[in-house]
Formats: structure tokens, C-alpha cells, sequence
């Protein structure tokens, strides 16, 4: 695991049917930087300089996780991974079998 790795993704809605992990500082600041710039607000310049100072190791990595998935939760993007992966959740509980139809 590398030192910029979040112990746990954040999983947001980048798009319609498309959900992202966000699973590093890197794919933090992609997705930061890709955001709207009309639609950038004060939570979102808290959530781009926490992923910066834990880049440059000022503060901990779960500080810059936890900023960016509260970004994410103020914009209304943030998915939970039992809802963005049910698989997931289904294996976990013991579920076994096919795909769901």
C-alpha cells in the first residue's frame, strides 16, 4: 500500500450510472481538478487543501480521506459501497449465488 493510499476508497457518482473510486490522494486531486469550477465552493477548497498538506505530509492521510468524502457528501456525490457495490454487500452478509435479475 503506498503511503498516499486511503486505508478505505471513497466511492462518489462522477457521472449518471458511473460510479468512481477514489482510492488515493492522486485520485483525489483528478477528481478535484476536474470539478466545475462554477460549482466550487468553500467545502471544496477545504477538501483540495487537506489533500495537499497530507501530499506534503503536514497532516494524516485519514484527514485529507475524511475531507474529500465530506466534500463529496455537500455536493451529494457520495455513494455508499454497499449501494455502489451490492455484490459486495451480498458476500459479506454470506449471500451466495448468480446475478440478480
Amino acid at each position: 500500500m503506498s503511503e498516499r493510499t486511503f486505508e478505505s476508497p471513497v466511492f462518489v457518482r462522477a457521472a449518471e450510472g458511473l460510479i468512481q473510486e477514489i482510492a488515493c490522494l492522486e485520485d483525489a486531486f483528478d477528481f478535484l481538478d476536474e470539478w466545475p469550477k462554477h460549482r466550487r465552493g468553500v467545502i471544496y477548497e477545504t477538501a483540495k487543501r487537506a489533500c495537499h498538506r497530507a501530499y506534503d505530509g503536514l497532516i494524516p492521510l485519514i484527514v485529507a480521506r475524511d475531507a474529500f468524502a465530506g466534500f463529496a457528501r455537500s455536493v451529494k456525490i457520495l455513494e455508499d459501497v454497499a449501494t455502489a457495490m451490492p455484490w459486495v454487500a451480498a458476500a459479506q452478509s454470506g449471500e451466495t449465488g448468480g446475478v440478480a435479475a
